[in-house]
This record gives structure tokens, sequence and C-alpha cells, in this order.
């Protein structure tokens, strides 16, 4: 017998609803296992590759452009600090602790797994749709309107909306692109150049870019370019709720965007 005030609800009805309370309350994944796995290795790498990068730029903070370079010849440009190695002229009195042989080593180590960890990262952006559906910009957001109001945002620091814990916007998407497909090869490519191994192997690889030493000026300054967005990358991030997004990146999680009313 029915009783007052109730009423009869589907089944499916309940379950569906039930499923649905449960998808709210859990959440959903927002970064996969690989890309987490290899962000985490990436930026040890990169602060590995930093630091042996500093150490081996002490030791000649001289700057030269094509094939030749040493302590005669005329600089590009120079970095006004005291080397580590006393034949360098610096205009300094004193020189600082030689630590190049071991930085050296561990810049190529960090070099090399930096460079396969990110292969494999493209090779599974490229298979699982990952750049497509995550960091190639909407056909929406591809206009002058758009990207002028994402730029104006950032530059007035705003902080970013709950759905942005989500997916990232036009600014986030183009530049991670222009890192992971000009910045990190580009890189790479200047790194390699520099060896001798690899450029009697490969020729070309230090002719187009103008000789041994033109290829360690770019390499300077493109490290210059990746330093600045990591600067800028970790300033978002603050902005954005840095607890929250980074466990986003070791958890895989972030909690679902609030809908609006």
């Amino acid at each position: 017998m029915p009783q007052l005030g109730s009423a009869d609800v589907p089944l499916d009805a309940s379950v569906a609803t039930a499923d649905s309370a449960t998808s709210a309350r859990t959440p959903a994944s927002r970064h996969s296992f690989l890309v987490r796995v290899t962000h985490w290795i990436i930026t040890l790498c990169f602060f590995a590759l930093l630091l042996t990068g500093i150490e081996i730029l002490i030791s000649h903070p001289r700057f030269y452009w094509g094939e030749t370079g040493n302590d005669l010849t005329p600089p590009l440009f120079r970095i006004p600090i005291p080397a580590s190695r006393h034949l360098v002229p610096t205009g300094y009195g004193y020189t600082l602790p030689d630590q190049n042989g071991w930085s050296r080593a561990l810049h190529f180590q960090a070099a090399w797994v930096a460079v396969l960890t990110g292969s494999l990262y493209a090779l599974f952006g490229f298979v699982s749709g990952h750049f497509r559906k995550d960091l190639l910009p909407a056909k929406a957001d591809r206009s002058w309107r758009g990207f002028r109001a994402t730029i104006a945002g950032r530059l007035r620091f705003r902080r970013p909306a709950e759905a942005e814990a989500w997916s990232y916007n036009l600014f986030q998407r183009l530049t991670y692109l222009f890192v992971i497909f000009v910045l990190f090869p580009l890189v790479i490519w200047t790194g390699l150049a520099m060896s001798p191994a690899f450029t009697s192997a490969f020729p070309a690889s230090v002719i187009l870019l103008g000789g041994r030493q033109s290829a360690r000026t770019i390499h300077f300054f493109v490290s210059i370019a990746l330093v600045l967005f990591l600067f800028v990358h970790i300033v978002m991030i603050c902005l954005a709720g840095f607890s929250s997004r980074t466990r986003a990146m070791i958890t895989g999680r972030a909690s679902r965007p609030m809908e609006r009313t």
C-alpha cells in the first residue's frame, strides 16, 4: 500500500543518480601516468643540467661566433664573472675552483636521460593523441580576439578559473607547444653540435648552425629561454594554487571544476 508523500522512482533512474553522485565525488584523472613520470624525470634532469651548465660556463664565460674561439680570440660577448681557469681573461685578479670535470660528466649523462625520456613522451603524445587533445588550441581559440584576451589576463596576473585546472588555456597550449617542439629540439641539436664525435658523423649538424662556437652561443640563449619558461611556469602554478596543481602532477588527480548555476 503506497504511503502518503512517497513517489515511485524507477530503478534505473535511482542507479543512474547514484552513479552520477559517485562519479561527482571521485576525481577523474588529470594527467596520465606516463605524463607524470616523464614530467618529473625531465624536471630532475633539467635542474642537473642547469647546475652543471653553470659550472661549465664558469670555466670559460666568453662566447664566440663561427667554428673557432679561444682565449686569444675577441669574443662576441662575455659574462662578467670570474672564470675557473686562470688563462681565461676576465678582468678579475682571481679564479674560482675548477669543477669542470664532474660537471661535464653529469651534464652529458643528464642530457641523455632527458633526451630518452623526452622521446618517450613525444612518442606517447603522438600515439595517444595527447598533443592533439590537450595541447593543440581549439578552433574557437585560434583567433586574435581569443589570444589577446588570454594574454591580457596573464599580464594582469588574473587568478585562473576553476575550470582551467581541468584543461590548458590558450596561452599554456601555445607555450607548451613552443617549448616541446622548438626549444627542446633546438637545445638538443646545439648540444650535440658541440660534440666532436657527433659532428664527425653528422657534419651538417654543425655546419647549418655556423660552426661549433655558434652552436655554443645559441645553446646558451636557448637555455636562458628555458629558464625563463620555468620561472613563469612556477609563478603561474603558485597563482593557480601550488598544492593542488602539484598534487595533480604527482597523483594524477584534480578536483572537478564547480558547475556554474
